[in-house]
């Protein structure tokens, strides 16, 4: 099976924004690789440290906030 993993990506980023905290923090409890390829692609700040959060930058932020509402927001019957 070959997985699309830019797909991979948009949910991960998608679930950021659900757990996110502050305005631009989120819990980074999800694949390392997934974690690094959003940061090599400018959407969180690098995720590799002690905290148990990561930051989104702006663009990951709206980014985030648009996949969420693609992938989980209901359409109005």
């Amino acid at each position: 099976m070959e997985i699309d993993t830019d797909k991979i990506d948009e949910a991960v980023l998608a679930l950021l924004y659900l757990t996110l905290h502050g305005g631009f923090r989120a819990w980074k409890g999800h694949d390392w690789d997934a974690m690094d390829r959003l940061h090599r692609k400018g959407m969180i700040e690098n995720p590799v440290g002690k905290a148990k959060s990561v930051v989104l930058t702006d663009e990951g932020l709206k980014e985030s906030e648009r996949l969420f509402r693609k992938l989980f927001e209901r359409s109005a019957a």
